[in-house]
């Protein structure tokens, strides 16, 4: 918490309840905030205080907690709010002439940016915190990309002018298919577009807390975007990343360098859909030394009877991990159905299919497993916590502009989500665990 002087006379919380600012109360609290408010302060020496940085900070926070859409709205709040100026830092003596003006918000965001090194140090540090509260935090994640409209007028040529904080020049185009098949049979196709940004989140999968993310223009792809997430999370929280064990996304993450950097880098089972790349039309191909073996491009693995032709599915028998290898079981001998061609078939017993066979359609957790099934349900957090961003955090309707400062922007929410849970936890209330508005 960004820590106050201490207070003469008389406090609002010896005269009234805090009532919603609790919410406030358990952020502040929670953030691992000093060493940026000390830098800041530094930075500021001997100049004039009218607006401590700490109130700043925290009246920044507020906005945030208390859903406001721009700082004008933030600022009739603290204005009506004696309260909430006083458990931000503002001297309560000055009343209303301690509101700052919008152009001192303005050049404290600024300054912010020049700092945003020791603001994601603080999202760094609460997620630590989180490991040591919740030990089976980032056991299993997910990963997702999420369209960021903003709403700066597009204009030719708009990308060789020079940023001056009313246009937004780094936003640009970005487009997202959706495909699927109706009951009739009929497929159909729906194309989204935005113009904006893109955020690549990962995030808990059973907390529905972020552990990491970063900011794209709208038309940059999934794919290089979320290896490059992967390789920053394993840099900052190696034991996290160690700890894990699987992590769930859709297909627009289909990616065989990602499958590979997940479970050879980093030992994470991948559990990621899988989009049908096989031009040449085959239903199924054969197994590498296998005559009557084959799989689809889903990675369920099939047998032919030699007599009859007829084509079971193989058993699962799990993964080897000394030899790299899924392990398949004739359903004959499993289950004890009748094979005619039991005797003549080559396969005994059981077949190993090594992960080389074809990197992506092959995972150490096999995309025909009911854990495969039941893990990759999970991938529905990060829809989740992109919905509370929207709605919660205002990131549906905003009047942010540019790439450092959507950053900044996000990375302070993503803190207070955090914050918010760290807060929720010690203080014994685990069921609102991911609530931004439940009363405290």
């Amino acid at each position: 918490m960004a820590t106050l002087p201490q207070r003469q006379l008389f406090c609002w919380n010896e005269i009234d309840e805090l009532g919603d600012l609790h919410r406030l109360r358990l952020v502040l609290e929670s953030l691992p905030d000093e060493r940026l408010m000390a830098a800041l302060e530094r930075r500021r020496g001997r100049g004039r205080d009218d607006y401590p940085i700490r109130a700043m900070w925290n009246s920044l926070l507020a906005g945030i907690v208390f859903q406001h859409a721009s700082v004008e709205q933030l600022r009739r709040e603290l204005s009506r709010n004696g309260q909430l100026r006083w458990l931000c830092g503002f001297d309560p003596h000055q009343g209303l002439d301690a509101v700052p003006p919008a152009y001192v918000y303005t050049r404290f965001l600024r300054l912010l940016l020049r700092h945003a090194d020791l603001v994601e140090a603080i999202f760094d540090d609460l997620i630590e915190q989180l490991r040591v509260l919740l030990p089976d935090f980032g056991r299993h994640l997910a990963m997702d990309g999420k369209a960021i409209e903003t709403f700066a007028r597009r204009r030719k040529g708009l990308s060789e002018m020079a940023p001056d904080g009313r246009r937004d020049v780094e936003a640009d185009t970005g487009k997202k298919s959706y495909r699927g098949v109706r009951e009739d049979g009929t497929l159909w196709e729906k194309t989204v577009e935005w113009f904006g940004y893109k955020l690549h989140l990962i995030v808990d999968a059973v907390y529905e807390l972020p552990v990491a993310f970063e900011i794209t223009k709208a038309s940059a792809s999934e794919m290089p975007a979320g290896r490059a997430l992967v390789k920053t999370l394993q840099k900052r929280h190696k034991a996290l990343v160690e700890d894990c064990q699987t992590l769930s996304a859709d297909k627009g993450l289909d990616d065989t360098k990602l499958l590979e950097q997940l479970w050879d880098d980093c030992g994470i089972k991948p559990v990621i859909d899988i989009r049908n790349m096989w031009k040449d039309g085959e239903a199924t191909k054969l197994v590498t030394g296998r005559r009557n073996v084959v799989y689809d491009y889903r990675g369920t693995v099939y047998c032919h009877c030699p007599r009859s032709g007829e084509r079971r599915e193989m058993a699962y028998g799990g993964f080897e991990k000394d030899r790299q290898t899924l392990k398949y079981r004739c359903q004959a001998t499993q289950y004890g159905i009748e094979c005619q061609g039991q005797k003549q078939c080559p396969v005994r017993g059981a077949v190993r299919i090594p992960l080389a066979e074809d990197r992506r359609v092959f995972t150490p957790l096999a995309r025909s497993s009911y854990r495969w099934k039941t893990i990759y349900k999970k991938r529905t957090s990060v829809e989740r916590v992109n919905s509370r961003l929207d709605v919660s955090f205002g990131f549906e309707e905003h009047f942010i502009r540019g790439r450092a400062k959507m950053r900044l922007r996000m990375g302070l929410a993503l803190l207070v989500m955090l914050a918010m849970a760290v807060g929720r936890i010690k203080e014994k209330q685990r069921k609102k665990l991911r609530s931004l508005v439940a009363a405290a």
